[in-house]
């Protein structure tokens, strides 16, 4: 009939994590899938992405018409700090072998999720789409953000060679259900709910770094999974589109701090650690991608 949909089988790679299981409770537990698409999920235990061959397995076994990917090799500050090359690898190759393997086994469309990180350390704000290649990401996790801007860059030069509508979107700091919480290498709202446990736990202080007054925009991983779901079905753009909450919803560390605080019923003391490390530690917390293996 004309106008009728073709069905989609969509693959999730990153399945198992934060954004990944967002999504598959938004199309399978809340039941906002559409007649005619088929969701399939997989992590890393279902196929190494850094090998060729086996993505070019899990593609044919799965024989997709779209992809979200969102694999990827993530991690804290610290994480970063001790391992920035190993994040350059590891995600270029993941990155490459995803793309190059849907547009070979001619994948109609592919949406990536990228991260704030990827902008210039030294911008103008606010940021926009257009400055993504403005100057060099935070030395701190440049591997990481290296890696997220090429990407773009493959986007676009397939839609120059090819024709392919491959896209990308770049959220702002994820909170939800699946979120890794360990305190070294999570990201900034979950290890300050770990911290905030473990010190209500033993009955020590809660150590926050930095002066707290720093804004941060946080989105809900669910309201993110379903404009990760709207971005594959409407947006037919190859730039990437940002993802955020209104400038009016930025809150401060110490307002996120204050409302774990309250929410663990915690009566200790807080102790402000300024650090020389303040101002590494603020650029990585906000900027570090929070998509799952």
């Amino acid at each position: 009939m004309e106008g009728e949909k073709k069905p989609m089988r969509v693959l999730v790679t990153g399945g198992s994590g934060l954004v990944g299981k967002a999504i598959e409770r938004v199309v399978k537990q809340k039941g906002e899938a559409r007649e005619g698409e088929e969701w399939i999920f997989i992590g890393s235990k279902d196929a190494d992405l850094t090998n060729k061959a086996e993505t070019r397995a899990t593609f044919e076994k799965y024989q997709p018409t779209h992809v979200i990917h969102l694999a990827a090799m993530v991690g804290g500050l610290f994480m970063h700090l001790r391992r920035n090359l190993e994040f350059w690898r590891k995600n270029q190759a993941i990155n490459d072998n995803v793309l190059q393997t849907a547009h070979e086994c001619d994948v109609v469309k592919v949406v990536s999720c990228l991260s704030t990180c990827i902008f210039p350390d030294k911008t103008t704000y606010p940021i926009d789409e257009t400055m993504i290649h403005n100057g060099p990401p935070h030395e701190s996790n440049s591997g990481y953000a290296y890696a997220k801007r090429m990407v773009d860059v493959y986007n676009r030069a397939c839609f120059q060679q090819y024709g392919r509508r491959y896209t990308s979107v770049i959220p702002t700091n994820i909170f939800g259900p699946n979120d890794n919480f360990n305190i070294e290498d999570g990201h900034v709202l979950p290890a300050l709910i770990h911290k905030t446990y473990k010190a209500k736990r033993d009955g020590t202080a809660l150590e926050v770094w930095g002066s707290g007054r720093g804004l941060r925009q946080f989105i809900y991983s669910e309201d993110l999974a379903r404009l990760c779901v709207w971005a594959l079905r409407e947006y037919d753009e190859i730039e990437p589109i940002i993802l955020t909450v209104g400038e009016e919803d930025e809150m401060s560390i110490k307002d996120v701090v204050d409302a774990i605080v309250e929410a663990f019923g915690f009566t200790g003391p807080v102790i402000v650690s300024f650090s020389s490390l303040n101002q590494l530690c603020m650029c990585v917390c906000v900027c570090v991608c929070v998509f799952g293996l």
